[in-house]
């Protein structure tokens, strides 16, 4: 059995760029041995929180530790860290087994030495038989397994990515979401990865850290994040949200559009009597219509979108539009019932 991966933890960092502000106040601990992700809208920081990690730039404060080891100020190249670009960086003049062993030429290791480990690497990555062809030769999907191999052939402790499935097709970059997990989990080095895609963090992180406004909003499992989102931000850039005004009446519940609905049992506490922003999934709802016995509002059908696996209903309750996923039956026009979820609504103070 292999030793633990010792953690990572990255205490008060910031990164300025003059005057501007690109990281502020990260404190962060990632499990060794985690797959990792960095989550958020363009711009938000998550790629310079990598860069800093990966030491490609230099914090303007706060420390970065692996494990006992301070990494801070430790260049680059000393920093044991294996990184994957969004344009992979292949070299087109040299085979595909060379790309992979780049690493190992660098560091003096025996031609046959170094060819035989890019051989094993691309085992790994399902990409047995390539190793003689040219980089030209490969499609995007190859050439992003290409990257990894050559990024793991040092055994790094840190396996970074940045955007690497960027480039790729939907259907393509679905199946190699599922092969970069089965494949961090084969190896059990801590990855990280930077994405804007909600579900590419979803389908493969154990850890999502949700980043916007150049801070960590959220920390925690990719369900945790989705169902307890801690503030409005988190609750609308992590998958599709409705949102009301609402107000706590009770410990256990919220007036909404003229009703009262539960709270989740297991959300954040809200301050009784306080002014909320009630959060509550498309998928969560059920259309009526007639009127249930469970919680519900009444409102118009505005727009109907079928998007085959699912029906996209809008409706018009009060002065507010939701969102319905589920199996239609609706109009345009028609009057309807929105159930809401008997498990309870999520309360948002901020």
């Amino acid at each position: 059995m292999s030793p633990p991966r010792p953690d990572l933890v990255i205490q008060g960092l910031g990164k300025r760029f003059g005057a501007t502000v690109a990281l502020a106040d990260v404190d962060l601990r990632l499990p060794g041995g985690s797959l990792v992700c960095f989550v958020g809208p363009s711009g938000c920081g998550k790629t310079t929180l990598l860069r800093v990690i990966a030491g490609l730039e230099t914090p303007s404060e706060g420390k970065v530790f692996l494990g006992e080891r301070d990494l801070t100020r430790v260049p680059v190249h000393r920093r044991d860290v294996g990184m994957v670009f969004q344009s992979y960086a292949l070299f087109p003049h040299l085979s595909v087994a060379e790309n992979v062993a780049y690493g190992l030429r660098i560091r003096g290791v025996p031609r046959r030495t170094r060819l035989e480990r890019a051989q094993e690497l691309l085992a790994l990555v399902q990409l047995p038989d390539v190793g003689s062809r040219r980089v030209s030769q490969l499609s995007g999907g190859m050439r992003q397994r290409v990257a990894m191999a050559r990024a793991l052939a040092l055994d790094p402790a840190l396996f970074l990515l940045d955007e690497p499935l960027s480039a790729l097709d939907a259907k393509l970059r679905e199946g190699m979401q599922v092969e970069l997990r089965r494949l961090q989990r084969r190896v059990g080095i801590t990855t990280i990865i930077v994405t804007h895609d909600q579900e590419e963090a979803m389908t493969m992180a154990d850890l999502v850290v949700v980043m916007g406004d150049n801070r960590v909003q959220q920390v925690g499992p990719p369900l945790d994040i989705y169902r307890r989102p801690v503030n409005r931000f988190v609750a609308g850039f992590v998958g599709s949200n409705n949102f009301l005004p609402g107000r706590v009446v009770s410990p256990g519940q919220v007036e909404v559009a003229g009703v009262r609905a539960p709270l989740a049992r297991d959300a954040a506490p809200a301050p009784l009597g306080g002014e909320v922003t009630v959060a509550v999934r498309p998928e969560n709802l059920r259309l009526r219509a007639q009127a249930p016995a469970a919680v519900a509002l009444h409102g118009t059908v505005v727009f109907v979108r079928d998007l085959g696996r699912v029906v996209e209903t809008r409706v018009r309750v009060a002065d507010q539009e939701l969102i319905v996923s589920g199996r239609g039956g609706f109009d345009e026009g028609d009057g309807v019932w929105v159930e809401l979820p008997e498990s309870g609504v999520v309360a948002l103070t901020s």
